[in-house]
């Protein structure tokens, strides 16, 4: 498999690579970033995973320059707004949500040191709460406020602690200071939701929220659904009263998503209409955390996907069994980019530790989407 390789980790470093966020500057170079986890990784002072890197490109990804380094930076959202371009994130895993600027296409960055340069929503100290979480999710603008999804893990235990929030402001107004930002209330899971013909769900939970727009013109946070074993799920949590309030109907809230146990990134194209989806569809449901599958899906409401074209599978020798085990396409983000999409994934391949713990960041280009 040809890859066009942003960067590479050797797994013996036991250090992986993760979150890729990607934008098109204004003068056609490509700038992504990525952070990094592992037990080999860099920690900042409280022992926490914090450091994001930052590369671009000007030959359409064919090779790459690390630009800079970005401390506590982590989970993080690249995005234009005003002319410049911004990095939303957390902190460190499980940390504040702070944002950055560069007016220089990402060469220098602001930091975040007080509630008037960044640091938005101050988090607790070493998993005292409140411990933001999120990935590199699409920032949504409606009605001239802009939306990004989070969570708070409380308690700070994978999968049944993550509560659902959204944060929005003014798009007029400064985004470094946090005045101009609100926060949602905070909604739990409740695992009585769970419908009961999925059986048991040990681990029941939501993550990794996609603010969108709906076509009614309503707003939902579409979220990864912890479902395991059952396997494609999602669930549509309702954003009301400009981002005030997030609300959940068990009876309605529960789609068929392909990919929804794992974090995917939904966009509207603005040509068609239709929600874009580039994510995991389980081809095996006995293993429900597949990712060596990732393909391209579209949807006209939202709850109703189509699989479009497979984009990438393992073509390696690997078993199937091995395979899954081993090799893992997932984490996309990925931008309208004219008559294409330009896409960058978490990659583990060619000798990852797991499908997990990736050591590669690729890019990708789907030439003529709409053509599909």
């Amino acid at each position: 498999m040809r890859f066009r390789e942003v960067k590479f980790q050797d797994p013996a470093t036991k250090t992986y690579l993760g979150s890729p966020s990607l934008i098109r500057l204004d003068d056609g170079d490509v700038l992504v970033s990525h952070d990094y986890f592992g037990p080999g990784c860099p920690l900042n002072h409280e022992g926490e995973e914090h450091l994001t890197s930052v590369y671009r490109s000007s030959d359409e990804g064919e090779t790459w320059t690390n630009v800079t380094h970005i401390a506590g930076a982590f989970w993080s959202t690249l995005f234009k707004h005003g002319g410049c371009v911004y990095l939303l994130g957390t902190s460190q895993q499980y940390g504040s949500i702070v944002i950055r600027r560069t007016e220089d296409d990402g060469n220098t960055w602001t930091h975040p040191g007080d509630s008037s340069s960044g640091l938005l929503f101050r988090g607790g100290p070493f998993r005292e709460p409140p411990n933001y979480h999120c990935a590199p999710v699409p920032l949504l603008g409606k009605d001239g406020r802009i939306y990004r999804a989070f969570e708070d893990c409380e308690p700070c235990v994978w999968g049944s602690g993550f509560r659902s929030l959204v944060i929005s402001a003014d798009e007029d107004s400064d985004l470094l200071d946090a005045a101009s930002w609100r926060m949602s209330n905070k909604l739990r899971y409740d695992p009585a939701w769970t419908p009961e013909q999925w059986g048991e769900v040990p681990v029941p939970g939501w993550l990794e929220g996609n603010v969108v727009e709906t076509p009614a013109s309503e707003i939902c946070n579409i979220l990864r659904l912890n479902s395991d074993p059952v396997v494609d799920k999602a669930a549509v949590v309702k954003v009301e009263d400009e981002g005030r309030r997030v609300t959940f109907d068990p009876k309605t809230g529960f789609i068929h998503f392909p990919g929804g146990m794992t974090k995917s990134t939904i966009r509207r194209d603005p040509e068609t209409g239709t929600y874009l989806t580039l994510s995991n569809n389980n081809t095996d449901p006995a293993h429900a955390t597949q990712r060596n599958v990732f393909s391209l899906h579209a949807s006209e409401d939202l709850v109703h996907w189509r699989h479009v074209k497979t984009l990438l599978e393992d073509d390696s020798a690997l078993s199937h069994q091995e395979s899954i085990r081993l090799t893992g396409f997932q984490y996309a983000d990925w931008q309208f980019d004219g008559d294409d999409i330009i896409y960058v994934v978490r990659t583990a391949y060619g000798g990852a530790h797991n499908f997990h713990d990736a050591n590669r960041v690729t890019f990708h280009k789907l030439e003529s989407f709409r053509r599909l």
